[in-house]
């Protein structure tokens, strides 16, 4: 099993329920990473966010429980990668003026630390260095 791309919170979560504001292209990719065998991976922050949507009411409470179980089965297509120091020396090459938000930027720097891209629709990270798809 290979990590083929990292899934911001919001693409994952709007693959998880079919949400079609998930792009086409990313739908597309994250299907046929699930259908080839290889894996989706989510930064360990993303389980954080998860929890705090929840809190704030913007999710549905079994997400986490539902992202929990995905990572717990054996041959999983999702991966969580944690934060590392290989992941924070990558955040050093992400512009803070670009892209500002904590989470996205430790998110953004999993991709680079893996050499995969990065499926989100946030428009600041797509202007960065980290190759995404959208």
């Amino acid at each position: 099993m290979t990590i083929r791309v990292v899934a911001d919170t919001h693409a994952l979560l709007w693959y998880l329920y079919n949400d079609s504001r998930l792009s086409k292209a990313a739908t597309t990719f994250m299907d046929a990473i699930d259908e080839g065998g290889d894996q989706i991976a989510i930064a360990s922050i993303t389980l954080a966010e998860l929890v705090y949507l929840i809190e704030k009411g913007k999710i549905a409470s079994t997400s986490f429980e539902r992202v929990i179980e995905m990572l717990s089965q054996p041959n999983a297509t999702l991966v969580e990668i944690p934060f590392d120091r290989v992941v924070a020396d990558m955040m050093r090459r992400i512009e803070r003026d670009q892209v500002p938000d904590l989470p996205d930027r430790i998110v953004a720097a999993t991709a680079l630390s893996l050499g995969v891209p990065l499926i989100s629709r946030d428009r600041k990270i797509q202007a960065s260095i980290v190759p995404t798809i959208w």
